[in-house]
């Protein structure tokens, strides 16, 4: 915000926590730039960051150049775009996606709930829902991001026109048996939660050929077992799950499958299970108009380029509901992203922002 400020920003921070800078007309409805600052565990500097520091180097040339504005422009760093607690807060507190039930009961896998979390840091989760922005004061929604993936770096291109956002559905999940010793336990007479558990992980495989599609994921991310100790056969499993793909249909047959796989399995070993839904985002499509004015403006750049979906979850996916959005994707050296080793090209990185600046301009002229 202090950096916003000596920029010559209008500067706030709303009630879900989302820091925003504005620059222009301030009678105009605006063009949002935006990402976010927070990062997984041991996760990289480009994801999210990048789009944040893009969006103020473009207000910046655009000032050091004195380049007339139609319409100002707003760069937001997001908040929780991560998903600690299930969501995406602060772009679903932008775009009115937020209701006071989810407030008061999402919590993170580790108990803490989302409203103590928010008062620790000094805000009123109820304020969260007085950050909607009406759509007639935003013009459009544009993204630039790292692909987190290894499609661009293999095709050898330098930009990625994003298509749509993969929608995205997660569980919590518990495998209920018995903890016994694994000395006197005999195998045969084990109600291990383990060995459901891993039962499930090589059930993704079929679920996917039979259920999915080729942007089809399903992925166990975290695992615990419970009581955790070496000689005792675990009577505990809790493990997530998350799915992806384009189709929000196909995302159903995927959640189907999985709840009809983890019922056999919890039968065949002797196990409850029980899970819990804590998010289900829909796919979303970008705007044809500004997914063709960064075609355009690539092309004049020289950069080569391609039309790709996002196989991960973004800001942007909850802006077009509200206007309409953009993404642009640059290379993931290795596909690597989420790890402390994420990295991208300097030189892809000021390609990136080449289009997302020279993109904002034209959009000033045809929105």
């Amino acid at each position: 915000m202090d950096y916003f400020k000596r920029c010559g920003l209008q500067t706030h921070m709303d009630g879900a926590g989302n820091v925003c800078g504005r620059y222009g007309p301030a009678d105009k409805p605006a063009i949002l730039i935006g990402s976010h600052l927070d990062s997984v565990p041991a996760g990289g500097m480009f994801d999210g960051t990048l789009g944040v520091v893009a969006g103020l180097e473009c207000v910046r040339i655009i000032q050091e150049q004195d380049i007339p504005l139609t319409y100002p422009i707003e760069i937001i760093a997001t908040s929780e775009e991560e998903g600690r607690f299930g969501g995406m807060l602060g772009a679903q507190a932008l775009t009115g996606s937020l209701t006071l039930d989810w407030l008061e009961n999402a919590k993170d896998p580790s108990g803490m709930s989302l409203k103590q979390a928010m008062a620790d840091q000094g805000l009123d989760y109820h304020q969260a829902l007085h950050a909607k922005r009406s759509p007639d004061s935003v013009k459009a929604f544009l993204e630039l991001h790292i692909e987190q993936g290894p499609v661009l770096e293999a095709s050898k291109n330098t930009i990625g026109v994003v298509e749509g956002i993969s929608g995205v559905f997660k569980w919590l999940i518990k495998f209920l048996g018995k903890a016994d010793h694994a000395g006197t336990a005999p195998m045969d007479l084990r109600s291990d939660a383990f060995m459901g558990l891993a039962d499930f992980a090589h059930e993704i495989k079929r679920i996917i050929d039979e259920n999915g599609t080729d942007k089809s994921r399903l992925t166990i991310g975290r695992v615990e077992l419970k009581p955790g100790y070496a000689h005792t056969v675990p009577g505990e499993a809790d493990f997530t799950l998350v799915g992806r793909d384009m189709s929000e249909d196909v995302m159903r047959d995927l959640a189907d499958s999985c709840r009809k796989a983890l019922s056999a399995i919890a039968r065949r070993h002797r196990l409850m299970f029980e899970y819990e839904q804590m998010s289900w985002l829909e796919p979303k499509a970008c705007s044809q108009q500004i997914m063709d004015v960064f075609e355009g403006t690539t092309q004049d750049l020289g950069y080569s380029y391609q039309l790709m979906p996002s196989g991960a979850g973004h800001d942007a996916q909850f802006f077009t509901d509200i206007t309409p959005t953009g993404m642009i994707f640059i290379p993931s050296v290795g596909g690597v992203s989420h790890a402390p080793d994420e990295w991208s090209h300097w030189e892809d990185v000021e390609k990136g922002c080449n289009v997302l600046l020279n993109s904002l301009i034209r959009l000033q002229k045809t929105l």
